[in-house]
């Protein structure tokens, strides 16, 4: 008897569609990531320019104004309008730069030098030299910035230089505090301990070892506080603590505006935008700067 062999289907191989290959998020966001990262430097470095140079940004003398074209609105001819006295606002802003940044890097430098110093320190020496030193800090914490600062502007006097180093005293306290606890952290790391075991001097050891270790997070404060330090002078401008007028200081500007709201809104709120951009750009490169590679 002849059967006709029974023919097992095979299970046929399918074949799946192609994977759609897809680009990571972060390679397809990388645009927008880039242009987020780009846009504060070019802020601040069009802020540095206009203060180093503000003639290339300014058509008109700061100072003197047109009494006939007071109170103009915002136009090609004058891009931030007039205020009160026929003076452009945007010259005034293009020459008010230098005021407050050269201000604001005054006050980081006193901030971070002091304060680096007193962590440093503390941190290294230890002991009754660290209480005392981290109570004094811990005094200068408990007083409100702003409270500070006009204590020691009363002190030395107004103008801009004095609300810069106001400014410094009141950040000192920080800047200290950070100082000293990351001296204490790398000082408890092993190559320090090896760097002392092999005979190393303690300064030798604290300046080349700890120091460059410790200041990562320091200039990364300095470079947060930079945008802090242009808020609070021009804070101070604004309360009359700072320059007198009729000096262009961003502060003083926004102050002198304030009585014409209702009626020339540009007079505050354009220099007051301009703060906020050249602050906010200057925060976003200082979290550029403390994140780790």
């Amino acid at each position: 008897m002849t059967g006709t062999p029974v023919l097992e289907a095979l299970p046929q191989a399918t074949t799946a569609p192609a994977a759609t290959v897809r680009a990571p998020r972060t390679l397809r966001r990388r645009p927008g990531l880039r242009a987020l990262t780009v846009l504060p430097w070019l802020v601040v470095a069009a802020a540095v320019v206009m203060a180093l140079f503000p003639g290339l940004f300014a058509a008109y003398d700061p100072i003197s104004g047109d009494a006939a074209a007071a109170l103009s609105a915002p136009s090609g001819e004058h891009w931030f309008g007039t205020d009160a006295t026929g003076r452009d606002v945007f010259s005034r802003v293009a020459y008010g730069a230098i005021h407050s940044l050269s201000a604001a890097l005054i006050a980081v430098s006193v901030g971070l030098a002091l304060g680096t110093t007193i962590g440093v320190t503390a941190g290294s020496v230890g002991g009754a030299v660290e209480d005392i030193l981290m109570r004094i800090v811990d005094v200068l914490l408990a007083i409100p910035t702003l409270l500070l600062s006009l204590s020691v502007i009363i002190l030395l006097g107004f103008g801009t230089t004095q609300a810069a180093v106001a400014v410094g005293a009141a950040s000192v306290a920080a800047f200290g505090r950070l100082a000293r606890s990351e001296v204490v952290r790398v000082r408890q790391s092993d190559f320090v301990e090896a760097a002392f075991g092999s005979g190393g001097r303690p300064v030798a050891v604290i300046v080349r070892h700890v120091l460059p270790n410790s200041l990562t997070a320091v200039l990364a404060l300095a470079a947060l506080h930079f945008g802090t330090a242009i808020l609070a002078i021009a804070t101070l401008g604004f309360l009359g603590y700072g320059a007198p007028p009729p000096t262009p200081e961003w502060g003083l500007m926004i102050a002198e505006g304030r009585n014409y709201v209702a009626t020339a809104w540009w007079l505050t709120t354009l220099p007051g935008l301009v703060v906020v951009a050249v602050v906010l750009a200057a925060n976003r490169i200082s979290v550029t700067i403390g994140k780790p590679s």
